[in-house]
């Protein structure tokens, strides 16, 4: 179902392509990529001419309730588009701007110079569809470079929510560089969950973007349990007066997993609010790294904004990384932040085991607790019990 390019998409492509060559691979001495070492060589990888098979559906399908569109991409080429309730949904990359957005790296620049396919989600001033978008990401082949484009587009006034799951079998040695960009017209309200579950042998590197105008609202929820490095860089601008934006995650590594979050909220407008709220754990000789960064403009009075990202340490060898930054231009703000990184309380496993707990049952009890206030924020409780059971399917995997 590739789709061919238009003109503004091979220009942006053309632009692109020539940073791309000029560009080298990040390494840690950019701050971008502060206390990551990246062992990742290009040549290893390619495009796939064809999608691979695809994976049998998955069990988070039957946790949405109703469905109002269904789309799967596998290896980079959209295989599938289903349904479409009050929203369109199609499978291609859309007119996009020939300039496209600043280009963040090497990685970003590859994605914008050769992605040839994705999907479109659209939906029209007032159009509230009935249920979720389903989109399907896998990378099923050994070497693959799969360069999928989500595009959503809420019109004034309109709502959709969208489910993102990216997958892939273990034992699979591929590079996944997706891109989402998404706006939120007047008062339009837009949610994208994504459940990230790539295999152990899988590095992605996703570079997003989202924007909201007046009164527009914002909610991106991640949860982050696969790949072997799995790094989510993601820039909102609010330029619209009212504007709200909301980012929750949850993640857990282990094994020797990097687990890489790079957020950037910049406020542009008058009364624009935003939170974040992170919260991960790592084990074995895994590593978590979170930079937030809130940013809010001259034109942003009256703002209001918080961070916060807060990290369990379950193993000596594992790291967690954690710098929240503020950077404040106007004068009439309210703003804040906190972060943590640490290993299970000594004072709740006292009190746990006072109760007749054993110090096993009382871990497990800490670490479900941890996560639960970051799940209960995600938009849909049908997924509740999946991301809860994998995270604590993933801590007992790491006590034995």
């Amino acid at each position: 179902m590739t789709s061919a390019l238009d003109a503004a998409v091979q220009e942006r492509a053309a632009r692109a392509f020539d940073e791309f060559e000029a560009m080298p691979l990040p390494n840690e001495k950019d701050e971008d990529w502060r206390y990551v070492e990246l062992d990742l060589d290009l040549a290893d990888y390619g495009l796939a001419d064809a999608p691979g098979s695809a994976l049998d559906p998955h069990p988070i399908e039957g946790m949405l309730g109703t469905l109002a569109a269904r789309a799967v991409n596998v290896d980079g080429h959209t295989t599938s588009v289903e349904g479409g309730n009050r929203v369109e949904v199609k499978a291609g990359l859309g007119s996009t701007s020939p300039t496209g957005p600043a280009l963040s790296d090497r990685f970003a620049a590859l994605h914008d110079a050769f992605a040839f396919d994705g999907v479109i989600v659209s939906a029209q001033t007032r159009a509230q569809p009935d249920g979720v978008v389903l989109i399907d990401l896998q990378s099923v082949t050994e070497g693959a470079l799969a360069l999928p484009r989500i595009s959503i587009v809420a019109g004034e006034q309109s709502a959709v929510s969208v489910v993102v799951l990216q997958r892939s079998p273990g034992g699979v040695g591929s590079l996944v560089i997706p891109a989402f960009e998404v706006t939120a017209g007047a008062a339009a309200r837009v949610a994208v969950t994504v459940i990230q579950e790539w295999g152990d042998d899988t590095i992605a590197i996703a570079n997003h973007r989202m924007a909201s105008g007046r009164d527009g609202s914002l909610f991106l929820a991640e949860a982050g349990f696969g790949g072997r490095y799995s790094r989510l860089r993601l820039a909102v601008d609010l330029v619209g007066a009212g504007a709200d934006a909301k980012i929750v995650g949850a993640y857990f590594g282990d094994g020797a997993q990097t687990l890489d979050y790079r957020y950037f909220i910049r406020h542009a407008a008058l009364s624009t609010t935003s939170e974040m709220f992170l919260k991960g754990a790592v084990a074995d000789d895994a590593r978590s790294v979170f930079s937030g960064l809130i940013r809010i403009e001259k034109e942003g009075q009256k703002s209001n904004a918080h961070q916060t990202n807060r990290n369990l340490v379950l193993s000596d060898g594992a790291q967690a990384h954690s710098v929240p930054n503020l950077e404040i231009l106007a004068d009439d703000v309210r703003c804040g932040h906190g972060s943590a990184v640490g290993p299970l309380d000594e004072e709740q496993r006292y009190y746990l085991q006072s109760r007749g707990l054993d110090r096993d049952r009382a871990d497990r009890l800490q670490v479900k607790g941890f996560f639960e206030e970051a799940i209960l924020r995600f938009p849909h409780r049908g997924l509740d019990a999946r991301l809860r059971d994998t995270a604590l399917t993933k801590y007992a995997g790491v006590m034995g």
